[in-house]
């Protein structure tokens, strides 16, 4: 090849290049002219759950009994004005997802515990949803949990919010004692989300 023909081959290359990256155009001299584009969006799979304050923190339930409720037993207790991120035993829950149906749990090591022997079931502490509809609450036990669905929003969409409020039934005389606390004497309850 000599030098002539290479120098048309690059100006041909030249040329030939801008009209490969452009768009698509049509040109016509009567009638209608098109051009196409294709879009994509990619979205990830995500799944949210929040219960409580929404950062690291971890929410203390905290309840009071008083020699006088002892004397009537199976009246509820309310949680302490501090307890919860809403304050009086309620908690903010969230669950958000987009693949289908989840389902959520509550579990915890075992009953609680005051240290020297005694218990009390964690079948003694009750969650009320303020949308049982959107977004029940699991049962909380004394070990693994049962699961319950939470309803789809519309599609594979959950989007669902709720205030959970913690309640001591108060049913039993028990030993005197702190149970549980702040992940000590299995004071601590993990709720777990699944989604597919």
């Amino acid at each position: 090849m000599n030098i002539k023909h290479s120098l048309l081959a690059a100006a041909i290359v030249a040329i030939a290049l801008p009209f490969g990256a452009q768009a698509e155009s049509s040109s016509v001299s009567s009638g209608n002219a098109t051009a196409r584009l294709d879009f994509q969006i990619t979205v990830p799979r995500i799944l949210l759950l929040r219960v409580g304050t929404n950062d690291s923190t971890i929410n203390l339930i905290d309840f009071n009994v008083t020699a006088a409720q002892l004397q009537t037993l199976g009246t509820p207790v309310a949680a302490t004005a501090a307890s919860g991120d809403v304050g009086n035993g309620t908690v903010t829950a969230t669950v958000k997802g987009n693949n289908g149906q989840i389902s959520l749990r509550a579990d915890s090591v075992g009953a609680l515990s005051n240290g020297a022997g005694d218990s009390i079931s964690y079948a003694q502490i009750t969650t009320t949803s303020s949308a049982p509809a959107t977004l029940p609450a699991p049962v909380l036990a004394d070990g693994t949990g049962t699961a319950v669905n939470v309803p789809l929003s519309s599609g594979k969409i959950t989007n669902a919010t709720a205030q959970w409020t913690y309640a001591y039934k108060n049913d039993n005389l028990v030993a005197a004692g702190s149970y549980g606390g702040v992940n000590t004497k299995n004071g601590r309850v993990t709720y777990t989300a699944s989604m597919p």
